[in-house]
């Protein structure tokens, strides 16, 4: 861990899972940066505690937290999203989220944003594993027509998934669609593919007017994201085909490097 120094930005990690540790140690040698908490459930504590010996403090809940850290960084899913972020904005504490499928269900945005107004805090959302969204929210302020997501995994990729009730996931010789709608139903149906359906409805035309199709194709070997958005700015068509993180296959790289980018956005001289 960084040592902190007086122009060190002090945060707090909420989250120790597959994405969680990517972050931590990508951040661990920059002497910019200190990561002085890192929240879990109270069930793992102890063991994290022993892990991380010497390192950050480890607690059970945000509210163990000692001295307000300049900005939280959550990696831990969407109930986080929902009990501990509002608590973090509403005292003024800066946050940064990756489980940004939290933000499909009706009032939570609001509720966010109504906690940030009132801790004068800001929440940050971050792409996650998909590419495009920086162009995708600024051709929106000159309006957008139409913006569709397609999401196309391996079969195994949609295992535990309601794709699996539709077809045969283990005998599919071709491309089969196991999903077509909008975003916010998308996230609703299929959590594990929230972040990025709502990343994208959020970004640009909403929730409810962004089409989904998710699709399982035996042909592909990677997670493919593809975007096509029409607007007054011209047309964007744009397509992301990820690895996983290697102690995880559920878990895109990009999403944790889109974490471990906009810590580093708060202490750059430079942000790109």
């Amino acid at each position: 861990m960084a040592d902190a120094g007086a122009t060190c930005r002090r945060i707090a990690l909420i989250g120790f899972g597959a994405m969680g540790r990517h972050v931590y140690g990508q951040l661990a040698d920059d002497p910019r940066i200190a990561v002085t908490h890192v929240v879990v459930p109270p069930e793992l504590v102890d063991g994290l505690r022993a892990e991380l010996r010497g390192g950050p403090r480890v607690v059970g809940s945000v509210d163990e937290i000692q001295d307000a850290p300049d900005f939280v960084l959550e990696c831990a899913g969407h109930t986080a999203v929902t009990d501990a972020v509002p608590r973090l904005l509403r005292h003024g504490v800066d946050v940064i989220i990756a489980s940004v499928g939290a933000l499909s269900e009706r009032g939570v945005v609001e509720s966010l944003a109504d906690a940030a107004t009132q801790g004068g805090a800001q929440l940050t959302l971050v792409p996650g594993a998909v590419a495009g969204i920086d162009a995708l929210a600024a051709a929106r302020l000159q309006g957008l027509d139409s913006v569709v997501y397609t999401g196309r995994k391996p079969p195994a990729g949609w295992l535990g998934t309601p794709a699996a009730e539709l077809v045969d996931l283990a005998a599919l010789t071709s491309a089969a669609v196991v999903f077509e709608g909008s975003a916010r139903e998308a996230a609703a149906c299929f959590p594990k593919n929230a972040n990025v359906a709502a990343m994208v409805g959020l970004a640009g035309i909403g929730l409810d007017e962004t089409r989904v199709t998710l699709i399982a194709d035996p042909a592909v070997t990677r997670n493919t994201h593809t975007i096509a958005a029409r607007g007054a700015f011209g047309e964007l068509d744009i397509r992301t085909a990820g690895t996983t993180l290697p102690d995880n296959p559920k878990t895109s790289m990009l999403a944790a490097l889109s974490i471990v980018r906009a810590v580093r956005q708060r202490v750059e001289a430079v942000v790109i």
